[in-house]
């Protein structure tokens, strides 16, 4: 369910404005945490909601001051860096299979079931951002 703040108004008298919404992370141009394997980091999404109000209505409501709308939760949000850092951590020591030099005793994980995890995770926080505490 949203939760919406109220940014701003126009008026006969002022009868345009621009509302600044930030706190939201731009799908173009940023690099997804598996950017090596070419995939596409979906864009934020912005729900606007717009209200029809008498004047004096109006002029009793303030709105949010330095207004950032942000669709994530902070633990979402910690999730998510915590996510990505792991991907950098454990990346920083991959190695192409060229590279590899057997070892019985150690373990080899392939990239794309780390990514399969991370797209897993991803989609059950999406839906349920306590489903860690099942």
């Amino acid at each position: 369910m949203p939760v919406w703040q109220l940014l701003g108004f126009v008026t006969n008298g002022k009868p345009s404005a621009i509302f600044k919404i930030s706190g939201l992370k731009s799908g173009e141009g940023s690099q997804h945490p598996f950017g090596a394997m070419n995939i596409v980091r979906t864009p934020s999404v912005a729900q606007i909601g717009i209200s029809v109000e008498l004047l004096d209505s109006m002029a009793q409501q303030t709105p949010v001051g330095n207004a950032a709308v942000s669709s994530v939760d902070s633990f979402t949000q910690f999730t998510q860096k915590m996510l990505d850092n792991f991907y950098n951590f454990a990346s920083s020591f991959a190695v192409s299979q060229a590279q590899m030099t057997p070892s019985p005793s150690e373990m080899f994980i392939p990239a794309n079931v780390v990514l399969k995890w991370y797209e897993n995770f991803q989609r059950r926080l999406a839906q349920n951002p306590l489903f860690w505490k099942t």
